[in-house]
């Protein structure tokens, strides 16, 4: 059975959204929790135990629009391990999302994508 995940967000923590069948992962909105690791375990648990297993492509949408630097750290270290599997070759798309007047995530998109080298990082900017 194919891993499904739909979080709603709330004041301090983002969307999530995983479908495993659709080779989908969607993060978005802000995301200053006190206890970051706990509350993305799930994921980071499905990441290192399943992804790798069943995935050998997938699209990974991230439109945040805040995080604090214990979030920043665990997304790059989502991101390396990402990079990690379009290593060995598996075909993963990063889309980083930010708003044209969001310098600061825009920097981090940019900032994250100088780490990655196996996967298609792709830095949307709207309006």
């Amino acid at each position: 059975m194919a891993f499904y995940l739909d979080l709603e967000k709330t004041g301090s923590t983002p969307r999530i959204l995983i479908d495993e069948e659709k080779k989908y992962m969607k993060i978005e909105g802000e995301s200053y929790h006190e206890n970051v690791i706990e509350f993305f375990r799930v994921i980071t648990d499905w990441l290192e135990n399943h992804f790798e297993a069943v995935c050998d492509g997938f699209v990974f949408d991230c439109e945040m629009v805040y995080f604090n630097s214990s979030t920043a750290k665990l997304l790059l270290n989502m991101l390396l391990h990402m990079d990690d599997c379009a290593e060995d070759g598996k075909i993963i798309t990063v889309n980083w999302i930010a708003t044209a007047d969001n310098d600061i995530m825009i920097e981090c998109g940019e900032d994250f994508s100088e780490d990655l080298r196996n996967v298609k990082f792709n830095l949307v900017v709207g309006n």
